[in-house]
């Protein structure tokens, strides 16, 4: 007997396995595999960082396929029968730890599935800051009815048709961000680590990750979609930051390692960068005392924008039944993860 394990009850709840997606996996499970489901709360914020239950550890043992959001190095080393394990994060670097890295287990992640919710921030975010919404919205809360920096010469005011928006990534979020941007007018242009694969749809062009300070002096916007690896950690340094142009929007929905933020709060607070769209930090949670708080240009949340409580199980489970179709006739995975590479 095959065993699948779910390891999918979040302490989030619209992370958390829906009974109807069990009822969906269960009954697809052919007679020879069994599929348990993990009651303990676990947590959804980690790419395998996070404390396994004991319940979890119980359940794996003699599993052939763990779902969960990422996995721990003690859940791992708790089941010599494993062969995949699928991960509902996106993010995988706590996960490929020197036992999962070096081993031949299979590896898949949900990158892709938060594709379009994050998209859709982004764009909502840059049109905030670029019609000027966070000075507007300074006005109404002191009633200050005022149109001089509006109409100023050096108006912050600008249109998305027409921009240069740099999207460092050219993946699943990369992408569905410049399919949204690109109807806009906007001049999208990727980078990525093979750009001998050619630009993805959205995208006018794309370079490698090589060509980032040759780009960055012509980006309008730059968009951060890249995965933590240790090529993208401290990607957006403090000598990058001094490249952007003046006026120039940073969005990171990344990871909060991608950028030097002391460097990205300085360039803010002189007025250098017209403002930021920042999701992911460098400690999470944000600690009280960050001068980004503080700052209305920038549009600062709490890690969600990947929330799409009525789409997001929809699509991870066609994920997860199309791999485990795959998995189970010997065919490739969908979102293997190249484990050297780190995504």
């Amino acid at each position: 007997m095959h065993r699948l394990v779910l390891d999918l009850n979040a302490h989030s709840p619209n992370w958390a396995l829906t009974p109807e997606a069990e009822r969906v996996i269960r009954g697809a499970a052919p007679a020879d595999w069994e599929v348990v489901t993990v009651g303990a709360l676990t947590s959804s914020d980690g790419d395998g960082s996070q404390t396994p239950s004991e319940e979890a550890l119980e359940a794996v043992a003699p599993a052939e396929v763990y779902v969960g959001f990422g996995i721990t190095r003690p859940l791992f080393l708790a089941a010599p029968r494993l062969r995949w394990v699928h991960s509902a994060a996106a993010g995988v670097r706590g996960a490929l730890f020197p036992e999962m890295r070096d081993g031949d287990v299979l590896l898949t992640n949900s990158a892709g599935i938060h594709g379009v919710p994050i998209a859709e921030y982004v764009v909502a975010g840059v049109l905030f800051l670029m019609r000027g919404l966070d000075i507007a919205g300074e006005q109404q809360r002191e009633r200050r009815w005022d149109k001089s920096r509006f109409v100023a010469m050096e108006s912050p005011l600008r249109e998305l048709g027409g921009a240069t928006v740099l999207i460092v990534g050219a993946g699943g979020i990369g992408t569905e961000v410049a399919r949204r941007m690109a109807p806009f007018g906007a001049h999208c242009v990727g980078l990525r680590r093979r750009p001998e694969l050619g630009p993805p749809e959205g995208f006018a062009r794309v370079a490698s990750l090589s060509a980032l300070e040759d780009e960055l002096p012509h980006a309008d916007v730059v968009v951060l979609a890249a995965p933590l690896t240790p090529e993208t950690e401290g990607l957006l340094s403090a000598s990058r930051i001094e490249l952007l142009k003046r006026g120039a929007i940073v969005v990171n929905v990344a990871r909060g390692s991608l950028v030097d933020e002391p460097a990205l709060v300085s360039a803010l607070a002189d007025g250098r960068v017209r403002g930021a769209v920042l999701d992911v930090f460098r400690e999470e949670p944000l600690g009280a005392d960050s001068p980004l708080w503080a700052m209305p240009q920038v549009v600062l949340t709490p890690h969600v924008s990947p929330v799409s409580p009525a789409r997001f199980w929809a699509r991870q489970l066609d994920l997860i039944l199309e791999n485990w179709r795959r998995y189970r006739e010997g065919e490739p995975l969908r979102n293997l993860v190249d484990k050297r590479a780190g995504y």
